[in-house]
């Protein structure tokens, strides 16, 4: 049976680099960019780091828990890898892409494989106005924060914010407000994965807000744009029977 093309990379954290070490040796490794296979080792942060890190490439990316929650990875077993790649089932995510507009008039652009998210940046509470595909559907929201999450981000930081979680291939995105202030009773919405959202932040000199893709952070945000961005393929391997579908039913009735 010719040898499978595995790239190996892992976190910094010692168990991850353990591993590494065991399964180079076993297996060799090479750069992604000539490889079957990408075998990331750690926690779902570093998942998301090796997605963003590989995503001109077309090639599917399997995670080994060396971390913490591990969402977003398949239970740590060396011993038989190359009969778990070759079993794995595939599950395509699509980010989504931030544009924010900075009070100094930059702007930034980002993606986001979970979710983008607007926190207030000060000790008063964020107002923003909230518009989709062009219409004003909430002139204003008095809240920490809101956020836009995808299906696989559901059940990230939109979960700890009491959002929906979203089964995959749902083609919808979750938006979630945290801790509202006003409309008190409001929960989010549930919109088309083709939805264009635009959040503006209101007061912004007196309410800083700042926005957040996967970590990467602008500051002093005045408006930003959230989108999904079909143009770029995640593609991310599972266990059969442990896929993210089956994740996000055991999230549900946990």
């Amino acid at each position: 049976m010719p040898r499978l093309r595995i790239a190996f990379t892992a976190s910094n954290a010692p168990l991850a680099q353990e591993a590494l070490a065991e399964l180079t040796q076993r297996h060799g490794s090479i750069a992604p960019e000539e490889a079957q296979f990408i075998v990331a080792l750690g926690g779902d942060g570093f998942m998301l780091q090796t997605l963003h890190a590989t995503q001109a490439l077309d090639v599917p990316v399997y995670g080994m828990n060396r971390g913490t929650v591990g969402f977003l990875m398949n239970e740590y077993d060396g011993d038989k890898l190359v009969q778990r790649l070759q079993d794995a089932e595939e599950e395509i995510i699509n980010p989504l892409i931030m544009t924010a507009l900075a009070a100094d008039g930059s702007m930034h652009t980002a993606l986001a494989i979970n979710e983008v998210s607007l926190l207030r940046a000060g000790p008063q509470a964020a107002k923003l106005r909230i518009t989709v595909d062009g219409k004003l559907r909430m002139p204003e929201l008095v809240c920490d924060g809101a956020l836009v999450c995808t299906p696989a981000g559901s059940t990230a930081y939109n979960y700890s914010a009491h959002g929906p979680i979203l089964p995959i291939g749902s083609d919808v995105l979750a938006l979630t407000a945290m801790a509202a202030f006003r409309p008190r009773r409001w929960r989010g919405a549930l919109l088309p994965k083709k939805a264009v959202v635009r959040i503006d932040v209101l007061n912004a000199e007196k309410r800083p807000v700042m926005a957040d893709a996967d970590g990467k952070s602008v500051r002093n945000v005045v408006s930003v744009e959230i989108q999904s961005n079909p143009s770029i393929r995640h593609r991310i391997l599972f266990d059969p029977g442990h896929g993210l579908e089956e994740r996000l039913f055991q999230e549900q009735f946990a």
